[in-house]
């Protein structure tokens, strides 16, 4: 579980008409070969027509120009010894080697647009004008590929990791024809990408999601026919079979076996089974997929998958202790025969590993971006520890014991003994998949968080990247000087509190294995919610996710977010991040880092709603989703509470009124409200009522919300941040590690990620 970067949205003007930079969409067809003399025109052989209006299409044109920051590394990377420096090198390697996957986990085109860029990078030789020179593209049109060029590998695709929405270039096809002419590398990849780049006659494939609903998903391979029921019921026999999903895909074939792919370097059933025995076929008895075959196939992703594996062995040979040797050992083992339960002994040497100079975790982990909601998606990092902002989240972890009590439910809702996490702050030396968090909460298996525990991370210099010029709507005038002083103080609160307390918090109440519970069955605990005993919890082999499926995600964040913003009111927490003395004062300035929490949480419930879709009516990520729920709790809060104000008829003056008097009272009695229905839900697996309610709360509708609100939000958008990171390099004969950083520019990206194809 991950908390996202979360940054303010400046303004932005609408698209700007130039020779080469249509406003009103892309290329619509066949690029004419007399690039020269048309390529500020619009083909004459539209190929691809359009369900949307000029509007509804700029949404998804890729920002001009995205914000790039570098992840500032060195003074801490120098700070440790040689084998440290190995320790990080091949932990990196191994995780950038798992790009392609997360390239091919995006859509089918995202390897062979990532091979076109990596190719043009190649033929310009630094001399990105000269190329286009050459091909006759003008300054505009290089612009525009060179900030898709940033923008899709700082998302390593070519759908947002924040919002799952596709995003297109802001030139016609032809630019990109021209360009790619200057390379036969360049042309084959950007022919094997089929117009994939520019298409848009399909509205439902710009948005990531299940086939049967007209969206995308990578996840289930060569299967345009496969249901979400037969998804559903594949998942539900993997659960009683015993077989974790996370680093699986799906295929349909076209005679009706479903094919599990595996992830692992080796291309047959390991010499001594697979997790479930040497059996590969399997009969399903029972449900809608009676009478079906499954068949394991082991291989999926192998040439990665060996690479990864290569480099996790070196990394456990420059490891400090043998607990990480224990947890390399089983990491390579799961990414070499594809063992998901190889995968979760490595966890448990993770948490065990307290306190490293050097953090990591690497492979399939978070599910948000399969439809269903179990499917992983590749990521690894390599950090360096940050000594002194660590030391403020030792204190919070020791204060957690007493925190939790404090939440609104009893101790029959909550774990019987909070175990004490390693929670660290951490700069990131490299960080491999669609997007970089802030903070993260793992391992997300329930059996290893109830019983042997977690660790929490922040990403310091993912926090304090800034990009320039940063302007913030919605925000009053009044307000503004003191949100723009205490909006990143109060983001670290959010993410220690949520990351620690929120995601650490909780108990699942469960049948654990068949007459065995880990409640008293006989007197059930009463629900505060409804007064009465509970009659619902986990039964053996369910765990959260499989229960609440893909909701689970939003739900989550949902229910972690309100725990921090419960917590944060209580002022002895506020006191650990050096704000105030811990006495009670709304006044005083940890009163102002409340407040600005607050109203950082509704300003991101707000601008939230760019990333629900009105087409599908659905929302496109899980954390907008989450935290759109809490600002309508603001809303429907007592006396006032917080309101949006407006005097134009098309909102462009919509500012956040939010009473700071009554955050302690009507505030935090509507988090709370809301959050204890969360958790009850959640804890005594309440999937019926628990999914009905949030899907409620966080319903948005067309007219007012879908609308007249977000075109405001869409006015005011700003391009999300991309991440220059650096690279590092070892020297054979020495054994010594270099890095080499970049330049925060557009070619800087581009440089970085073709120097680790080299």
């Amino acid at each position: 579980m991950r908390l996202p970067f979360r940054a303010p949205l400046p303004s932005r003007g609408l698209l700007r008409l130039t020779s080469s930079v249509p406003t009103a969409r892309p290329s619509l067809g066949r690029p004419s070969t007399d690039f020269k003399s048309t390529r500020s025109l619009l083909p004459l052989q539209p190929r691809r027509l359009f369900n949307m209006n000029a509007q509804e299409l700029s949404q998804y044109y890729a920002d001009a120009p995205p914000a790039v920051v570098r992840l500032e590394i060195e003074k801490h990377f120098n700070a440790l010894d040689d084998k440290q420096k190995r320790y990080a090198h091949f932990i990196s390697r191994a995780s950038l080697a798992g790009n392609r996957i997360v390239l091919r986990q995006v859509s089918p085109e995202s390897e062979s647009i990532y091979d076109f860029i990596i190719a043009l990078h190649r033929a310009a030789g630094g001399d990105w004008k000269g190329l286009a020179q050459k091909v006759g593209v003008d300054e505009a049109g290089l612009s525009a590929f060179l900030q898709y060029a940033a923008q899709f590998l700082g998302n390593s695709g070519n759908y947002k990791s924040f919002g799952d929405s596709k995003f297109i270039p802001r030139c016609d096809e032809s630019v990109f024809t021209a360009l790619a002419s200057a390379s036969p590398e360049a042309e084959k990849h950007l022919k094997a990408t089929n117009g994939a780049i520019f298409s848009a006659d399909k509205p439902g494939l710009l948005h990531l999601g299940f086939t049967d609903e007209g969206h995308l998903t990578t996840y289930y391979p060569d299967s345009p026919n496969i249901t979400k029921d037969e998804i559903d019921a594949a998942a539900k026999w993997m659960q009683v079979k015993g077989l974790l999903p996370e680093n699986t895909r799906l295929r349909k074939t076209e005679g009706g076996v479903f094919e599990l792919l595996i992830a692992s370097a080796i291309t047959n059933l390991p010499a001594e089974g697979g997790d479930v025995g040497k059996e590969t076929e399997f009969v399903i008895s029972e449900g809608p997929l009676e009478g079906k075959t499954v068949k394991l196939v082991y291989g999926d992703y192998s040439k990665e998958m060996a690479e990864i594996t290569k480099n996790i062995k070196k990394a456990a040979e420059n490891a400090e202790n043998e607990t990480q040797v224990k947890m390399h050992t089983a990491y390579a083992k799961s990414f070499e025969e594809g063992s998901l339960l190889a995968f979760k002994d490595s966890q448990r040497y993770w948490v065990k590993d307290q306190g490293p100079m050097v953090e990591s975790n690497i492979g399939f982990i978070e599910t948000y971006r399969d439809p269903a909601g179990v499917r992983g998606e590749w990521e690894g990092f390599a950090a360096v520890v940050n000594q002194d902002r660590t030391r403020a989240f030792g204190e919070l972890v020791r204060s957690a014991p007493s925190l939790i009590p404090l939440l609104p439910w009893d101790k029959d809702f909550e774990k019987d003994k909070f175990l004490s996490p390693d929670f660290t702050s951490l700069e990131v030396l490299t960080f491999c998949g669609s997007g970089i968090p802030a903070g993260i909460n793992i391992p997300n298996y329930d059996d290893i968080r109830q019983l042997e525990g977690f660790k929490n991370v922040s990403l310091g210099n993912v926090l304090s990247a800034k990009a320039p010029d940063e302007k913030i709507p919605f925000i009053a005038d009044s307000d503004l000087e003191l949100y723009k002083k205490y909006r990143d103080a109060s983001f670290e609160v959010q993410v220690g509190l949520h990351e620690l307390t929120g995601h650490g918090c909780g108990k699942l109440l469960q049948e654990t294995a068949p007459g065995v519970y880990n409640f008293d069955v006989k007197n059930p605990p009463v629900s505060p919610v409804t007064g009465k005993p509970i009659t619902t919890w986990y039964k053996p082999g369910q765990t959260w996710g499989s229960v609440f499926g893909g909701l689970a995600g939003a739900y989550e964040e949902c229910r972690a977010e309100l725990v921090a913003m419960h917590l944060s009111c209580e002022f002895s927490a506020l006191k650990i991040f050096g704000f105030g003395d811990g006495t009670t004062d709304i006044d005083g300035e940890a009163g102002d880092v409340l407040y600005a929490s607050y109203l950082s949480m509704a300003r991101a419930g707000l601008t939230s709603i760019e990333f629900w879709d009105p087409k599908s009516q659905k929302w496109g990520q899980p954390h907008c989703q989450a935290r759109f729920a809490i600002l309508k709790s603001f809303l429907e809060a007592e006396d006032d509470f917080c309101k949006l104000e407006y005097k134009n008829e098309d909102l462009s003056d919509l500012t956040i009124r939010l009473d700071r008097s009554k955050i302690l009272t009507s505030g935090r009695k509507a988090v709370g409200d809301f959050l204890q229905k969360l958790h009850i839900y959640k804890s005594t697996a309440d999937v019926e009522t628990g999914s009905k309610f949030f899907t409620e709360m966080s319903n948005v509708g067309l007219e007012y919300w879908g609308t007249k609100v977000r075109d405001v939000v869409l006015k005011n958008k700003q391009p999300r941040k991309v991440f220059v990171q650096a690279n590092t390099y070892l020297d054979e004969k020495t054994g010594e590690v270099t890095i080499k950083h970049y330049e925060p520019t557009l070619e800087g990206v581009i440089e970085s990620w073709a120097d680790r194809e080299e």
